[in-house]
């Protein structure tokens, strides 16, 4: 049996009104007032389709060694890098280092589920026995662009597997079609599409069907035998048509979280697939379709594993942890949409060293120290000599992961002459329980939430952004863990 093993989702912690966007840019096209219902998951300035990726998968990784990984395959439209493998970057930061497979998906808004049907085919043949599936994207609408108000920012991330399968993966339907609905040239920021009577009369009204026949006939199924039904179509009145073509027994059709998040490109239908697996009951029958260039159909059956699957950071807890986006302008500049001036500090030359880089890959990845295998004692970053006074031992260290590990601020402090695009800049001194203290840069939070002896966790951010050469360069933050926002 091979199938879903675990998932966990990532939705940004901050969100903007869509009301509020009206406000700013309404003007410019008064037709976008349909649109200024609910509110969009906005990625913070540090956040990409690459650090949100990472946060799903940690997600996912609840009750699963991460040596168990054979493969991480990333999908998006909307990757950091075209001549570096993506992917990689996403593995390092789990700390799976050297034999492990990685494959990028792209090109398309079907990408997620077609990586996860790579992944499922590799697990057929017995080539991998376990691999993490994830998307992410961080698509852009133009200001005053329908696109603008229904975008948002999200990731999922699935480990699949043949043992402690949770939803068994049954089989799969496929269609491609060269069908431009939404396109985005090689240099192009900005999503572009065609006529939205077009792409809901001829790409969804014809296509859905169509793949969810093809999925019906392949396997001898009626629709009234899913309990859950999941597709990928924003379209409010046309979700209402299709729901009556398809036969979508009434209560299974799965919310698209428009209201709550927006369309999230490539992890659309990743999403509202672990927000459906965290309601499955044994026996429910899932149905996933995604929409991109074509269409996916994939088939699952919720296992009796499903009621002790381990606690992941579900939909749900995403949706409830927010910060409400204070203005548009700021999400004008965290998207670099409007440039602002930042200071002379921000005219350093954020040259990146790639010799040292790569020595310090594991620190810089997955913020691995080490810890004495005489005595115990985590040190960050990795030491050769043991800074336990009572032990001093030498090269007796062993690689010891800080980035699931919880830690408390030291000291911080809040800078408002660093160059930041969410000034005062905080950084501060984490201590962790077992040893290893070091500084960090403190993300998610407002300077006057934050507090000596706060508890805060690991999460993998942009650094730094190079604009001069495009290159993103990565490390771990810290969160401040907040009760009840």
């Amino acid at each position: 049996m091979i199938g879903i093993c675990s998932y966990g989702a990532y939705v940004p912690r901050y969100r903007l009104d869509r009301k509020t966007i009206f406000q700013a840019i309404g003007w410019m096209n008064p037709g976008t007032v349909a649109l200024a219902k609910g509110e969009k998951a906005v990625a913070n300035f540090d956040e990409d389709s690459v650090t949100m990726a990472v946060a799903a998968a940690l997600n996912a990784l609840c009750g699963i060694g991460r040596s168990q990984l054979g493969g991480v395959y990333f999908a998006s439209t909307t990757m950091p890098y075209k001549e570096r493998l993506n992917a990689g970057i996403v593995a390092g930061a789990l700390a799976l280092d050297g034999e492990v497979r990685t494959a990028d998906f792209s090109g398309g808004l079907k990408a997620g589920t077609t990586a996860m049907l790579s992944a499922m085919e590799a697990l057929a043949a017995g080539s991998l026995a376990k691999v993490m599936v994830t998307a992410s994207d961080t698509r852009l609408g133009k200001p005053g662009s329908p696109q603008e108000m229904i975008f948002g920012d999200a990731a999922a991330a699935f480990v699949v597997g043949d043992e402690n399968v949770i939803a068994e993966f049954k089989g799969s339907y496929s269609i491609t079609h060269d069908f431009a609905d939404h396109y985005r040239g090689q240099f192009s920021k900005y999503d572009r599409q065609w006529e939205d009577r077009w792409i809901r009369d001829l790409g969804f009204e014809e296509f859905v069907p169509e793949v969810v026949g093809g999925l019906l006939n392949k396997y001898g199924l009626k629709m009234e035998q899913f309990s859950q039904v999941v597709y990928d179509c924003h379209y409010p009145a046309a979700r209402k048509k299709l729901n009556k073509v398809l036969g979508v027994p009434e209560g299974s059709e799965q919310d698209n979280l428009q209201a709550q998040v927006g369309h999230c490109g490539a992890a659309q239908s990743l999403l509202m697939l672990a927000d459906a697996l965290d309601r499955a009951q044994p026996g429910d029958k899932i149905m996933v379709v995604s929409f991109g260039s074509g269409c996916d159909a994939l088939y699952f059956e919720a296992t009796e594993k499903i009621q002790g699957r381990p606690t992941q950071k579900g939909v749900a807890q995403c949706l409830s942890e927010k910060m409400l986006l204070d203005n548009y302008t700021k999400y004008l500049v965290w998207r670099d949409i409007m440039p602002v001036e930042v200071g002379m500090r921000s005219e350093e030359d954020l040259w990146t060293r790639w010799s040292a880089v790569w020595r310090s890959h594991k620190l810089v990845l997955g913020l691995c120290g080490s810890r004495c295998t005489e005595c115990c004692t985590a040190q960050l970053p990795a030491q050769r000599i043991c800074v336990n006074p009572q032990c001093g031992a030498v090269d007796k260290g062993e690689d010891y992961l800080f980035s699931d590990k919880l830690g408390t601020i030291a000291s911080f402090t809040g800078d408002m002459l660093a160059a930041s695009l969410n000034p005062p800049a905080i950084s501060g001194q984490v201590e962790f329980s077992g040893g290893g203290k070091m500084m960090f840069d403190l993300t998610d939070c407002n300077l006057e939430e934050v507090k000596t002896g706060m508890t805060v966790s690991m999460s993998f951010r942009r650094k730094y952004f190079d604009q001069k050469r495009d290159i993103s360069g990565y490390f771990w933050k810290a969160v401040p863990v907040v009760e009840g926002r």
